[in-house]
């Protein structure tokens, strides 16, 4: 995981992720692109000098944050993109073929119901790069355990489990499995890939409701650094092709959380 985003709403936010990020980049050896986005309007008359406050003030945003972390030995680079969050993202990803965008669950909106808000979770929707979703003031440890949940362990698209094995290179990480079998799991589903068997230390199978009680119910035992989870239609963030949003009653976690992208 050489290039990795940090996207900017808040300030505080914005200096969480980037201690986290750079912490990271210092392990992986990777280099850190700090952004925020601004909207540029039609350029008539006095709205080019909108556009130029506009921009000062988005680049004084990220001098701010950057003070406000230590990032000697990480390549740090801050950059205002123009347009929406989720096009402007989408392009700088592209240009600078990031591996890795590490997000708040709530970018800007504080509600104490929601676990992912509008921003994180429409991008989390929209975006196949893998995230790491930080909670709020959580300091960097290495990942000695991660806990991996799912519901189906057969995975069509190419390259999902790629950066779950990078992590294990990395942070010598141990990998738990943990399939949760539900009323909606087929019996196809229920397979697991050998290329996820081969990445295990453990295996646990249960029975439960949801998903997200399965891991309720295992978390404590496995108590692990990092959870991981495969986004999909009908796995843990099903509620996002409802809405953009997700209420804590239907999914959260205390740790970081990596999501993979598998099939839409």
């Amino acid at each position: 995981m050489k290039n990795i985003l940090v996207p900017v709403g808040s300030t505080e936010n914005g200096i969480n992720n980037l201690k986290y990020a750079v912490n990271f980049a210092s392990i992986s050896g990777g280099k850190v692109y700090l952004i925020n986005i601004y909207k540029e309007f039609s350029k008539v008359g006095s709205i080019t000098k909108v556009n130029q406050m506009m921009i000062d003030e988005n680049k004084n945003q990220l001098e701010e944050i950057i003070k406000e972390v230590n990032t000697v030995g990480v390549e740090v680079i801050a950059k205002p993109i123009k347009g929406n969050p989720f096009d402007g993202i989408k392009r700088i990803s592209k240009q600078f073929d990031i591996d890795l965008i590490i997000v708040s669950p709530q970018s800007v909106e504080i509600n104490d119901k929601t676990y992912l808000g509008n921003i994180t979770g429409k991008l989390l929707k929209q975006t196949e790069i893998p995230m790491l979703i930080v909670p709020q003031n959580y300091l960097f440890r290495k990942f000695d355990s991660i806990l991996v949940a799912f519901k189906n362990g057969h995975f069509e698209k190419e390259n999902v489990l790629s950066p779950l094995k990078e992590m294990v290179r990395i942070f010598k990480s141990k990998i738990n499995l943990l399939q949760v079998i539900t009323p909606e799991t087929t019996e196809e589903g229920k397979e697991i890939d050998s290329e996820l068997l081969e990445m295990k230390n453990s295996l646990t199978l249960t029975k439960n409701a949801t998903t997200f009680q399965g891991v309720l119910e295992h978390f404590q035992s496995h108590n692990p650094d990092m959870l991981c989870v495969i986004r999909r239609k009908r796995g843990f963030f099903k509620k996002l092709w409802e809405k953009n949003s997700v209420m804590k009653r239907d999914f959260h976690t205390s740790i970081p959380l990596l999501v993979l992208s598998g099939r839409l």
